[in-house]
């Protein structure tokens, strides 16, 4: 089996850090793996044998491995995510759900996703809106009542 090219040594207060971080009580899911995955690195295991220990895939490990050699306990951090950002915040959000729930406009029976949409960009909360972005707020919403 060829040599491991990242190899995790963490220092006294690394180490420390880690354990800190993991006995604090609340810390991101993604954050406690990988810092879970550099403990073990760090004591010798073998990719697979962590992969397996903490239910994730071997590529994940590696890719671990790879970031904190790059970037050290900055590995612990999320990567910004591809995509357009959002182009409402929270606060446009509610407002926009408070509009789906008020009465519909007039002449109108019900809100239609168009309508909500072409009210998002007349209440200036956004340059443009589709009906879809708005769906996927309402369901957002609706999806979390139980």
């Amino acid at each position: 089996m060829p040599k491991k090219k990242y190899l995790v040594t963490l220092s006294d207060e690394e180490r420390t850090e880690l354990e800190q971080l993991l006995r604090g009580g609340t810390v991101a899911t993604r954050k406690a793996t990988r810092a879970r995955i550099l403990l073990k690195a760090s004591e010798g295991w073998q990719d697979s044998r962590i992969a397996e220990a903490l239910n994730v895939g071997r590529a994940t490990v590696e890719r671990t491995r790879q970031r904190f050699v790059e970037e050290n306990l900055a590995a612990l951090d999320e990567r910004p995510r591809p995509g357009n950002k959002p182009k409402l915040d929270a606060k446009a959000e509610a407002r926009l759900i408070a509009e789906a729930c008020s009465t519909a406009p007039e002449g109108r029976e019900r809100w239609t996703l168009a309508l909500l949409a072409d009210r998002v960009v007349q209440l200036q909360l956004a340059d443009s809106y589709s009906y879809e972005a708005v769906r996927r707020v309402l369901k957002k919403t609706d999806s979390s009542r139980g």
